[in-house]
Protein backbone atom coordinates (compact mmCIF):
# COMPACT_ATOMS: atom_id res chain seq x y z
CA UNK A 1 0.00 0.00 0.00
CA UNK A 2 3.15 2.65 0.49
CA UNK A 3 4.18 2.45 -3.07
CA UNK A 4 0.29 3.01 -4.09
CA UNK A 5 0.70 6.18 -1.81
CA UNK A 6 4.13 6.95 -3.10
CA UNK A 7 2.84 7.13 -6.47
CA UNK A 8 0.03 8.74 -5.39
CA UNK A 9 2.39 11.81 -4.25
CA UNK A 10 4.48 11.54 -7.57
CA UNK A 11 1.20 11.55 -9.88
CA UNK A 12 -0.64 14.30 -7.79
CA UNK A 13 2.39 16.63 -8.74
CA UNK A 14 1.91 16.01 -11.99
CA UNK A 15 -1.86 17.50 -11.54
CA UNK A 16 -1.03 20.09 -9.14
CA UNK A 17 -0.01 23.16 -11.17
CA UNK A 18 -3.43 22.63 -13.39
CA UNK A 19 -6.16 24.83 -13.45
CA UNK A 20 -8.54 23.98 -10.83
CA UNK A 21 -12.06 23.34 -12.00
CA UNK A 22 -14.80 25.60 -10.59
CA UNK A 23 -16.40 24.88 -6.82
CA UNK A 24 -19.84 23.68 -8.51
CA UNK A 25 -18.25 21.71 -11.00
CA UNK A 26 -16.15 19.38 -8.41
CA UNK A 27 -19.36 19.37 -6.15
CA UNK A 28 -21.39 18.00 -9.40
CA UNK A 29 -18.92 15.70 -9.66
CA UNK A 30 -18.49 14.69 -5.90
CA UNK A 31 -21.99 13.76 -6.30
CA UNK A 32 -22.47 12.43 -9.67
CA UNK A 33 -18.56 9.65 -8.62
CA UNK A 34 -20.60 6.65 -7.05
CA UNK A 35 -22.70 6.22 -9.50
CA UNK A 36 -20.17 6.89 -12.71
CA UNK A 37 -18.12 4.12 -10.59
CA UNK A 38 -21.26 2.26 -10.41
CA UNK A 39 -21.92 2.58 -14.14
CA UNK A 40 -18.36 2.10 -15.26
CA UNK A 41 -17.96 -0.85 -12.93
CA UNK A 42 -21.36 -2.63 -14.72
CA UNK A 43 -20.25 -1.72 -18.34
CA UNK A 44 -16.81 -3.25 -17.95
CA UNK A 45 -17.89 -6.54 -16.49
CA UNK A 46 -20.17 -6.88 -19.81
CA UNK A 47 -17.41 -5.60 -21.65
CA UNK A 48 -15.23 -8.92 -20.32
CA UNK A 49 -18.38 -10.78 -21.03
CA UNK A 50 -18.84 -9.66 -24.27
CA UNK A 51 -14.72 -10.29 -24.88
CA UNK A 52 -14.85 -13.90 -22.94
CA UNK A 53 -17.88 -14.32 -25.13
CA UNK A 54 -16.02 -13.12 -28.74
CA UNK A 55 -12.93 -15.13 -27.97
CA UNK A 56 -14.84 -18.36 -27.68
CA UNK A 57 -16.30 -17.89 -30.87
CA UNK A 58 -13.20 -16.74 -32.91
CA UNK A 59 -11.59 -19.71 -31.03
CA UNK A 60 -14.03 -21.99 -32.66
CA UNK A 61 -13.32 -20.57 -35.78
CA UNK A 62 -9.93 -20.29 -36.04
CA UNK A 63 -8.93 -24.19 -34.72
CA UNK A 64 -11.57 -24.54 -37.91
CA UNK A 65 -9.92 -22.98 -40.24
CA UNK A 66 -6.38 -24.11 -38.98
CA UNK A 67 -7.88 -27.57 -39.48
CA UNK A 68 -8.09 -26.80 -43.06
CA UNK A 69 -5.06 -24.49 -43.79
CA UNK A 70 -2.65 -27.62 -42.16
CA UNK A 71 -4.23 -29.96 -43.73
CA UNK A 72 -4.29 -28.01 -47.50
CA UNK A 73 -0.75 -26.04 -46.43
CA UNK A 74 0.59 -27.26 -43.24
CA UNK A 75 0.64 -24.06 -42.01
CA UNK A 76 -1.30 -22.89 -38.48
CA UNK A 77 -2.85 -19.83 -38.70
CA UNK A 78 -4.74 -17.70 -35.73
CA UNK A 79 -3.75 -15.92 -32.33
CA UNK A 80 -0.02 -16.56 -31.15
CA UNK A 81 0.57 -17.61 -27.91
CA UNK A 82 1.43 -13.90 -26.64
CA UNK A 83 -1.69 -12.77 -28.25
CA UNK A 84 -3.84 -15.19 -26.29
CA UNK A 85 -1.70 -14.85 -23.21
CA UNK A 86 -2.36 -10.78 -23.46
CA UNK A 87 -6.04 -10.97 -24.28
CA UNK A 88 -7.20 -13.21 -21.26
CA UNK A 89 -4.83 -11.01 -19.16
CA UNK A 90 -7.01 -8.04 -20.62
CA UNK A 91 -10.32 -9.88 -19.76
CA UNK A 92 -8.83 -10.44 -16.65
CA UNK A 93 -7.79 -6.77 -16.06
CA UNK A 94 -11.46 -5.62 -16.79
CA UNK A 95 -12.65 -8.03 -14.42
CA UNK A 96 -10.38 -6.54 -11.90
CA UNK A 97 -10.90 -2.80 -12.78
CA UNK A 98 -14.61 -3.90 -12.95
CA UNK A 99 -14.51 -4.96 -9.14
CA UNK A 100 -13.11 -2.23 -8.12
CA UNK A 101 -15.40 0.02 -9.61
CA UNK A 102 -18.04 -1.39 -7.64
CA UNK A 103 -16.44 -1.96 -4.98
CA UNK A 104 -16.04 1.83 -5.02
CA UNK A 105 -19.77 2.85 -5.13
CA UNK A 106 -20.31 2.39 -1.04
CA UNK A 107 -17.11 4.59 -0.23
CA UNK A 108 -18.01 7.39 -2.12
CA UNK A 109 -21.19 7.84 -1.44
CA UNK A 110 -19.90 8.32 2.00
CA UNK A 111 -17.71 10.32 0.36
CA UNK A 112 -14.77 8.38 2.55
CA UNK A 113 -10.97 8.12 1.62
CA UNK A 114 -11.45 4.72 0.68
CA UNK A 115 -13.30 5.32 -2.15
CA UNK A 116 -11.23 7.38 -3.71
CA UNK A 117 -8.47 5.40 -2.95
CA UNK A 118 -9.82 2.24 -5.51
CA UNK A 119 -10.97 4.66 -7.88
CA UNK A 120 -6.99 5.88 -8.03
CA UNK A 121 -6.08 2.15 -7.86
CA UNK A 122 -8.53 1.40 -11.10
CA UNK A 123 -6.66 4.28 -12.92
CA UNK A 124 -3.26 2.33 -12.30
CA UNK A 125 -5.27 -1.14 -13.61
CA UNK A 126 -6.24 1.30 -16.40
CA UNK A 127 -2.59 2.19 -17.22
CA UNK A 128 -1.26 -1.68 -16.92
CA UNK A 129 -4.58 -2.43 -19.49
CA UNK A 130 -2.82 0.17 -22.19
CA UNK A 131 0.24 -1.27 -21.73
CA UNK A 132 -1.16 -4.59 -22.56
CA UNK A 133 -2.84 -3.46 -25.51
CA UNK A 134 0.53 -3.19 -27.50
CA UNK A 135 1.24 -6.57 -27.66
CA UNK A 136 -2.15 -7.40 -29.48
CA UNK A 137 -1.73 -7.79 -32.88
CA UNK A 138 -3.53 -5.18 -35.01
CA UNK A 139 -3.72 -2.93 -31.55
CA UNK A 140 -0.65 -1.47 -30.93
CA UNK A 141 0.43 2.34 -29.97
CA UNK A 142 -2.61 4.23 -30.90
CA UNK A 143 -4.80 2.47 -28.79
CA UNK A 144 -2.14 2.89 -25.52
CA UNK A 145 -2.33 6.43 -26.74
CA UNK A 146 -5.76 6.90 -25.97
CA UNK A 147 -5.60 5.07 -23.17
CA UNK A 148 -3.49 7.05 -21.68
CA UNK A 149 -5.16 9.94 -22.54
CA UNK A 150 -8.52 8.78 -20.93
CA UNK A 151 -6.49 7.93 -17.82
CA UNK A 152 -4.70 11.33 -17.51
CA UNK A 153 -8.48 12.76 -17.91
CA UNK A 154 -9.77 10.63 -15.46
CA UNK A 155 -6.83 11.47 -13.09
CA UNK A 156 -6.69 15.36 -13.46
CA UNK A 157 -10.76 14.80 -12.32
CA UNK A 158 -9.50 12.60 -9.15
CA UNK A 159 -6.94 14.60 -7.88
CA UNK A 160 -9.71 17.89 -8.36
CA UNK A 161 -11.79 16.76 -5.98
CA UNK A 162 -9.52 14.45 -3.54
CA UNK A 163 -10.06 17.16 -0.62
CA UNK A 164 -13.63 16.19 -0.43
CA UNK A 165 -12.71 12.69 0.76
CA UNK A 166 -12.29 12.05 4.19
CA UNK A 167 -10.86 9.57 6.61
CA UNK A 168 -14.47 8.71 7.94
CA UNK A 169 -16.66 10.26 5.12
CA UNK A 170 -18.61 13.65 5.71
CA UNK A 171 -22.00 14.57 5.21
CA UNK A 172 -21.11 17.63 3.49
CA UNK A 173 -20.04 18.81 -0.09
CA UNK A 174 -17.56 20.78 0.80
CA UNK A 175 -14.18 19.64 0.68
CA UNK A 176 -12.13 17.88 4.01
CA UNK A 177 -10.50 20.60 5.71
CA UNK A 178 -6.65 19.03 6.04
Amino acid sequence: MSTIKTLEQQIGGLFKDLPSLPKNVKDTLVQWWPYLALIFGILQLLAAWGLWNLLSVSNSLINYANQISQYTTGVSVGYSSTDKIVIYGGIALLVINAVIFLMAFAPLKLKAQRGWDLLFLASLINIVYGVAQIFISGRGVGDFILSLIGTAIGLYLLFQVKDYYGKKGSASSAPVSK
